[in-house]
């Protein structure tokens, strides 16, 4: 498959049911439907090739060893830095192991967010479609009022970082939540150390230059729901992720696909390892020589998918641009225009969602 995505399109499918109206805010409801046979037209897209180009991957995703990176043997420490920086450039994702993240505490994340799902429509926090950057946010698709095609997904967004908030319900979300979060950012400021010297930078000085100490950590927990549909149907589709680095857990059962060398490949985690992601904040830091990786959630007619989604970004207020020590190693001149993090993020969420598109708005230059 060619590395650009077709354009998306309402398919012809049919459904038993008339369609839903576009306020819809509950995929789960619509699924639960008796007698359910077919998707409505609004959430079906013409070409979606998910059966017939997705596949393993003949190269190996690569795995990072979170421990070696804090290794005190300095030619460990060495590998593993060259090894995430390889991984970033070639990939622009990575299964991260030895992360130290306790495997209970990433279950009972998943149970918590299950029940959340199950809470009843009149106890969901719900909010205006066009309030993107509300610090919780419960709906559906990518941005319903936007979307030509809606997404088969309901989701829960919230901001946990550089000031915590929570759901009030369950009751355990929120102790879980809170330890979730800060351990996830433990792990990051470890990967973003290595990144750093990867790019030939101090070790601190990526996580100066874009202000993690405040840095943007936004949780979103998605539903996928069983659907009748599912090779014309899509959980989200490709696109590429603001921020740095994308942290993400999930039940049982794939559903994640990546794009490598121009083919979808499907991403199939071992057990206990969190899948990481590029976003598009770290390619215009390293200015291109880490690209944000394009990838998308498919759907099955058997059973829900619960992912558990951890964007890491830099400061709300953060200017981001293109280092300048990496530029000078480049030999050449930012290919980014700066931009205030806030302001790509309200753009991006205020859109629907379209490949690297926010991205290429400020691209000055291919390298």
């Amino acid at each position: 498959m060619a590395a650009t995505t077709p354009p998306l399109r309402r398919s012809s499918a049919t459904t038993t049911i008339p369609p839903p109206p576009r306020n819809i805010t509950s995929v789960k409801k619509l699924a639960e439907t008796p007698n359910l046979s077919s998707i409505p037209p609004n959430y079906a897209y013409y070409n979606n090739p998910t059966k017939t180009t997705a596949s393993d991957s003949d190269d190996a995703i690569p795995t990072v060893d979170l421990s070696l990176l804090s290794s005190s043997n300095p030619d460990q420490k060495s590998k593993a830095v060259h090894n995430l920086g390889k991984s970033c450039q070639e990939w622009g994702f990575f299964m991260l192991v030895n992360h130290g993240i306790p495997e209970r505490l990433m279950m009972d994340m998943i149970e918590v967010i299950k029940e959340f799902f199950n809470l009843g429509d009149e106890e969901k926090p719900e909010f205006e479609p066009e309030k993107v950057l509300e610090p919780i946010r419960y709906g559906t698709s990518f941005n319903a009022a936007k979307d030509e095609v809606l997404c088969w997904r309901d989701f829960l967004k919230v901001f946990v970082h550089p000031h915590f908030h929570s759901p009030h319900k369950p009751q355990s979300l929120r102790n879980l939540l809170e330890e979730y979060s800060e351990r996830i950012r433990n792990v990051v400021r470890e990967l973003v150390k290595g990144i750093s010297e990867g790019l030939g930078l101090e070790e601190c000085e990526m996580e100066k230059a874009l202000e993690l100490g405040s840095g943007l950590q936004v949780f979103v927990a998605n539903l996928y729901p069983p659907c009748p549909n599912p090779e014309v149907a899509l959980g989200l589709a490709p696109h590429s992720d603001h921020g740095l680095l994308t942290l993400v857990i999930q039940n049982e059962g794939g559903g994640l696909q990546i794009q490598h060398k121009g083919e979808w490949v499907n991403v199939n985690a071992p057990p206990n390892s969190i899948l990481v992601n590029t976003g598009d904040h770290l390619e215009i830091f390293s200015n291109g020589k880490y690209k944000s990786v394009m990838h998308r959630a498919v759907v099955n007619n058997e059973r829900s998918r619960i992912s558990i989604v951890m964007a890491n970004g830099p400061s709300p207020e953060a200017v981001v641009r293109p280092a300048s020590k990496v530029v000078q190693a480049q030999g050449c001149t930012p290919a980014y225009a700066p931009m205030k993090y806030k302001e790509y993020l309200l753009s991006q969420q205020s859109n629907k969602l379209n490949g690297k598109s926010m991205l290429e708005q400020i691209k000055i230059q291919d390298l």
